[in-house]
């Protein structure tokens, strides 16, 4: 899968059927900007669209993956539940990987905080205690940051 291919894929298809961003957006019930970052590579259309996006280029599923137009004598290993599932999989592990990135900076933050308060003393370990503290709450408001955002992404 290519992305950039598959974009290239879905302008051409959408200039074929003499459709705008704007009329396939309106078809499909998103912005003409997310049609953008799929023409241009920037990102892939969610797997519950990819159905409804077919059906509007007139394209089947192995041609949207493929970016390209199916042979004529091509064989198809592999049919569209099997690929739509594999997006839709591909699509939560995305999400899991989000959500435990941001877990794991607000538990490194939490564990900066503790360890910033074992150091002091010297005027030199306040300092770096100091700039421990500073980098635990920069490392938990990032990771709530990361996780709230991929959670809301839903």
């Amino acid at each position: 899968m290519n992305q950039t291919a598959i974009g290239s894929y879905i302008a051409r298809k959408r200039r074929e059927q003499n459709l705008t961003q704007e009329q396939l957006a309106q078809q499909l019930g998103v912005s003409n900007k997310t049609i953008s970052k799929w023409e241009n590579g920037k990102c892939m259309p969610d797997y519950s669209i990819i159905e409804p996006l077919c059906d509007a280029l007139h394209v089947t599923l192995p041609e949207l993956m493929d970016g390209e137009d199916a042979a004529e004598d091509g064989v198809r290993v592999y049919d569209d539940e099997q690929i739509l599932d594999l997006l839709r999989c591909t699509q939560e592990l995305e999400r899991q990987k989000g959500v435990l990135c941001g877990f794991v900076l607000i538990v490194l933050g939490i564990a900066s905080s503790a360890l910033s308060r074992t150091t002091g003393g010297t005027d030199v370990q306040d300092f770096f205690s100091g700039i421990l503290m500073g980098l635990s709450v920069v490392e938990i408001l990032a990771g709530i940051c990361v996780a709230g955002k991929t959670l809301l992404k839903q």
